[in-house]
């Protein structure tokens, strides 16, 4: 038996940050080298990513992922023990094939995921190289951070329709200089939402601020207004992006704005985010239309593309199927990239390299149910993504994935920031 090869894999139920079940594993090899992650869980699910496995009832009202657990420690750990963690490819097709639902849902995508990062993670450690490098960061390229500063849809009890409003520092020049700045904006907005009578303790999922305000449009105006407050320049050295999760705005063929209790038609919606570009220094809007609506994708990448990132998320999935019809279709030109979304490392890193080959941007990101773990930086950096959406300043599970940047930032030689990595 080889060093990297895999002798035990244990997983057990592990708590999320919204507090939900989710899957914990440990991957353990031959020469001691080991693996542990604890792996996310969304809020915001669009309906062709990868699909984890509940066990229902009353436990943990119905999330409990004890069945997906059961999995790990049986058929999934059977059927990989005896691989080499090196060869990555083989251990996820092993893991796949298992489920003869694509989507994983059999098994658990939450289950498949939790070995296959396991396994990734397992196989640095053999090496004794921090993860990045192992994946071809010789020259660490230290991702754009696009960071929360306000919620609502999902991630904020709909507060207001538009999910979230993150701010990108794309005229800071390190990524200490980048959070620095951001944390600036986040502090402003607070501040201004205290003096208009809003909480101050309103937090959502994923660490942005939170409040119910008049209209949508309201919090790109915060937003902007905090970041002149700063004393920093919109449209310059921060801007703005939008991830509007349009899946949730779309009943009954209109888009429906509660906050404003409008409904509108594609042509009204669309109409709407191009008078919101005119206004305030958006450079990436996600999600703008509902997942199935290719043709319109197309018809909003023409319009709204221009010196702009239209990021695809529930309408690729991370997915490599998905993401080539759209770029068949020419619809958006950047994607997220969730690892949970696909299934598995080797799904995912083939998604980055579709995009790449088609010239899409891509976003690697956390979810709004995420750890304290930090390998989703270490994944950006060493399939050189350009770009990375972990939420705000605030909360632990957040600010590991910007401490891991900033470790890499201050520890590592040669290290370059992607200044010029989205489309403006």
């Amino acid at each position: 038996m080889n060093s990297t090869d895999i002798t035990e894999v244990r997983a057990w139920e592990a708590l999320d940050s919204r507090g939900r079940p989710t899957v914990g594993c440990r991957v353990t090899l031959h020469g001691g080298g080991f693996g542990r992650v604890v792996v996310p869980s969304g809020a915001s699910t669009g309906g062709y990513e990868a699909q984890e496995l509940r066990d229902g009832g009353t436990r943990y009202r119905g999330f409990g992922a004890s069945s997906a657990v059961a999995n790990v420690n049986t058929l999934l750990a059977d059927a990989v023990v005896g691989m080499s963690a090196e060869d990555q490819a083989s251990v996820d097709a092993m893991l796949a094939g298992l489920d003869e639902d694509h989507a994983l849902g059999h098994v658990g995508s939450n289950a498949v995921l939790a070995v296959s990062l396991a396994t990734l993670l397992a196989a640095a450690d053999a090496r004794r190289q921090p993860l990045w490098k192992m994946l071809g960061g010789l020259e660490p390229l230290l991702p754009m951070p696009m960071v929360n500063i306000f919620s609502g849809g999902a991630h904020a009890g709909r507060a207001i329709d538009l999910q979230d409003i993150l701010a990108v520092p794309l005229g800071a020049r390190t990524v200490a200089e980048a959070i620095e700045w951001v944390s600036r904006v986040r502090h402003q907005a607070d501040l201004a939402l205290v003096a208009a009578g809003f909480a101050t303790n309103c937090v959502a999922d994923e660490g942005g601020l939170a409040a119910p305000l008049a209209a949508n449009e309201d919090a790109l105006r915060l937003v902007t207004d905090a970041i002149s407050a700063t004393g920093l320049h919109p449209g310059k050295d921060v801007w703005i992006a939008v991830d509007i999760a349009a899946n949730q705005l779309w009943t009954d063929g209109q888009y429906t704005l509660k906050t404003e209790r409008l409904q509108l038609t594609t042509e009204e919606w669309l109409s709407t985010l191009c008078e919101w570009c005119d206004r305030y220094p958006i450079c990436s809007l996600e999600d703008v239309l509902h997942e199935d609506d290719w043709a319109n994708w197309t018809a909003a990448t023409a319009r709204l593309g221009e010196g702009r990132q239209l990021l695809g998320d529930d309408l690729f999935a991370t997915n490599a199927e998905r993401l080539s019809q759209g770029v068949r279709s020419r619809a958006a030109n950047a994607v997220l990239v969730k690892p949970n979304q696909a299934g598995t490392v080797t799904r995912t890193a083939d998604v980055v390299k579709i995009a790449r080959a088609a010239g899409y941007a891509t976003v690697v990101s956390a979810r709004s149910g995420d750890t304290e773990d930090s390998w989703l930086a270490d994944l950006a950096i060493g399939w050189r993504a350009g770009q990375i959406k972990v939420g705000s300043t605030t909360r632990s599970e957040r600010t590991a994935k910007w401490n891991r940047l900033l470790e890499i930032e201050a520890t590592e030689h040669d290290t370059h920031f992607a200044t010029n990595a989205l489309r403006v």
